[in-house]
């Protein structure tokens, strides 16, 4: 299981560089979750030890900001304004030539995410954050037990969702 700073690290090390902005606090809490998933279907575990919590928009939890501001010698924390006005906090690398240390089983779970995700915009992201099982099936303000929703996903004859 890979730490969540280096789980943090690669997401903003790998994502394109054009669309650095776009990793928001919202935006990269929703990738960690996403990675997690896809990697307990392919993997049988999560990437991160983080417990998931199914808050008002969808899988929240304050893991990641803590994480990053435990190491601002590592990342970056701006405050920028989003396209509706509202001030975001966005995400990068303090050294783009950091090393973060993932298996490549991680790794591979990681940039199929970032690759599904980067063309979408916000609402579209939203949309398959929203979609997936642990989400869809589960109510408003629990805590996601995601290894008991990939085995009943399993058990219903679900497919490789974001494969």
């Amino acid at each position: 299981m890979a730490q969540l700073k280096d789980t943090i690290g690669y997401i903003l090390k790998s994502y394109p560089d054009n669309l650095q902005s776009e990793l928001s606090n919202a935006r990269l809490t929703k990738m960690v979750y996403l990675s997690d998933w896809k990697h307990l279907l392919n993997d049988g575990r999560t990437i991160t030890d983080i417990d998931w919590y199914f808050d008002n928009y969808g899988p929240f939890v304050r893991d990641v900001e803590e994480t990053a501001n435990q190491f601002p010698s590592v990342f970056k924390v701006s405050t920028e304004t989003n396209a509706y006005g509202k001030r975001k906090k966005v995400y990068s690398l303090v050294n783009e030539r950091a090393e973060f240390r993932l298996s490549e089983s991680e790794r591979l779970a990681v940039d199929h995410i970032i690759n599904v995700t980067k063309k979408l915009f916000w609402d579209d992201f939203i949309q398959l954050v929203y979609a997936t099982y642990p989400v869809s099936t589960s109510e408003r303000y629990t805590y996601l037990d995601l290894s008991r929703k990939a085995a009943e996903y399993k058990k219903l004859g679900g497919g490789l969702l974001l494969a």
